[in-house]
């Protein structure tokens, strides 16, 4: 036996995790994302360290990223720029 647990993908982001089972099967309720499995896949600082439970469809690597999850993304690159741009008029930083 071995010590182990177990989360999401969404609790795993911004994680660096030493070895990684993914299971990149199609969730009971909702759906696969670009996203989630590239979150999934990256948490491991290497490939020799990810291990996947099963196997899977090839196309969900083929699917085109959500519409929705792309504009947030946009609004939210553009809020960075903003705050950028604030932060460093406020400080009195030219480039």
């Amino acid at each position: 036996m071995t010590a182990a647990y177990s989360f999401t993908d969404y609790r795993a982001q911004g994680q660096t995790i030493p070895y990684v089972l993914v299971d990149i099967g199609m969730p009971p309720t909702g759906g696969l994302s670009l996203f989630n499995l590239y979150v999934a896949l990256s948490r491991s600082s290497g490939h020799s360290t990810i291990r996947l439970l099963r196997d899977f469809d090839d196309k969900l690597f083929m699917a085109a990223h959500s519409t929705a999850l792309m504009q947030e993304d946009d609004r939210l690159e553009e809020l960075n720029r903003t705050t950028t741009v604030w932060w460093k008029m406020i400080r009195g930083i030219t480039e």
